[in-house]
């Protein structure tokens, strides 16, 4: 502890520390779409919205989980059309629903929850389990919803 220091704690002033998460948390308060009127209830480590079930059954709204099932067995044709990019409307759809995405060099299940302007977010099927995943819309190529 430096002289400096030692000055201030001894003249009682309050001594706090940077706290990096405090300060973003601060930082993004009105820029998380969480943190918005009608925007996204809440990221999945937060626990879900105040919604409850998902769209459809009582209390809709996100429940903050992957689906307790894994994706179809199947692998479905890609279709001949492909968007230059993906509309956020258009995925809107498959919110809450077993969705093949397809992307230049790869395809998988996905499970999308969140969409936004620009991405969308949800669970990606591994194989194994369902895995936290976010994407650009810009890189899809073409998607189909179950």
């Amino acid at each position: 502890m430096n002289e400096y220091d030692q000055h201030h704690i001894q003249q009682g002033e309050d001594q706090r520390q940077f706290n990096p998460n405090q300060f973003l948390g601060s930082f993004f308060q009105g820029m998380m779409p969480w943190n918005q009127p009608g925007g996204f209830p809440g990221p999945p480590w937060a626990g879900g919205s105040p919604g409850g079930g998902f769209p459809g059954q009582p209390g809709g709204g996100f429940t903050g989980g992957p689906p307790s099932s894994p994706p179809p067995g199947i692998t479905p044709e890609q279709p001949q059309f492909q968007a230059l990019a993906v509309d956020p409307g258009a995925i809107r759809g498959c919110l809450y629903r077993f969705t093949f995405v397809w992307l230049r060099r790869s395809s998988f299940w996905f499970y999308p929850v969140f969409v936004g302007r620009e991405s969308v977010a949800g669970y990606r099927w591994n194989g194994r389990r369902w895995v936290y995943f976010g994407i650009d819309l810009d890189r899809i190529q073409s998607f189909q919803c179950f």
